[in-house]
């Protein structure tokens, strides 16, 4: 097979995976609309992060019974929910099988400029949510999952496009490939986990003025949704800050220094911040339900103004991949 034809493969997978995606995008918005709701409701513990002392003689996130919707599956929904969690499933194939080839055409490992970069960023987003999937029901955040990665795709394709070329010697390293493979990770987690903390505010929302009636009552209670916010979390801080150490080292290899502020480095280390103030504030201050909701919404901002804010915008040591 010629480099040309490994190009047009590579590409044609691409393409192929945002066509399956978007009609995984379509099934999985039949099945939230499809999945109905009771007419009566059940009395449920929920989370509040507001004060509440008339009803339970303390503030904070206290407990408190509120009545919740229960939530049936429409037997429709449900086979829609499984036919755009298959198709997501053959997705990540292509679109894995669409950046692999690219690595080959190049000679390399895919991750030279903004545009492979953003391809391997698709597959974290739905790698992570897919792994995960395996474990539990996560049918309600396939819509989201699925818009996200068709958005990076997107702007992949049409906006951060460039014809591989050789690195730089900056970036000819194993670490390379260990720090880009767990940040790539890390970002896909850090999407999953702000798309979860997003639901979690519209249905914690919907509890506090006990009006979990139409779209929010098919999505689980907001104490689970905030749970499994901090446990995808927990999950990537540790791994971030492998990729952030790993950086350095990589830095001290190339340029002479671990450490230099850097923009890139610079952000990276408010990630890290904002995300380490998530946990640290969960587990000694407490700080669950809307306020941890808020961090974690607000790390995953400033991992998206280091992914593209300081790679587009800024000129720094990173800048050497261009778009």
């Amino acid at each position: 097979m010629t480099s040309a034809s490994l190009a047009e493969w590579s590409n044609a997978a691409v393409y192929a995976s945002m066509v399956v995606l978007t009609l995984s995008m379509v099934a999985f918005a039949v099945n939230f609309s499809a999945r109905g709701t009771r007419g009566t409701q059940r009395s449920a513990t929920v989370t509040t992060a507001m004060p509440i002392a008339v009803a339970v003689g303390a503030g904070g996130n206290e407990p408190v019974a509120s009545p919740v919707a229960e939530v049936i599956d429409d037997p429709r929904g449900r086979r829609a929910g499984n036919i755009g969690l298959a198709l997501a499933w053959l997705a990540f194939g292509l679109l894995l099988l669409g950046t692999t080839l690219r690595g080959v055409w190049a000679g390399r490992v895919p991750w030279g400029n903004m545009y492979e970069y953003s391809l391997s960023s698709a597959v974290a987003i739905l790698g992570v949510y897919l792994i995960w999937s395996t474990r539990r029901d996560l049918r309600f955040l396939g819509l989201l999952v699925t818009g996200a990665t068709l958005l990076t795709l997107g702007l992949a394709v049409t906006v951060l496009y460039t014809e591989a070329a050789q690195l730089v010697p900056a970036l000819k390293s194993w670490w390379l490939i260990i720090h880009v493979s767990a940040a790539a990770v890390c970002g896909g987690a850090f999407t999953v986990a702000a798309a979860m903390a997003g639901l979690y505010l519209w249905r914690e929302r919907a509890e506090r003025k006990n009006s979990v009636t139409g779209s929010v009552a098919k999505l689980p209670t907001a104490s689970k949704l905030d749970m499994m916010t901090y446990r995808i979390l927990a999950f990537a801080f540790p791994l971030w800050t492998f990729a952030v150490i790993a950086g350095a080292i990589w830095a001290e290899n190339a340029w002479g220094r671990y450490w230099g502020w850097d923009p890139k480095e610079t952000w990276a280390f408010i990630t890290w911040v904002i995300y380490a103030g998530y946990l640290h504030a969960r587990a000694t201050a407490g700080w669950r339900g809307r306020r941890a909701a808020y961090i974690a919404l607000l790390g995953w901002v400033s991992f998206l103004i280091n992914y593209f804010g300081v790679n587009l915008f800024v000129n720094s040591l990173h800048s050497y991949a261009g778009v």
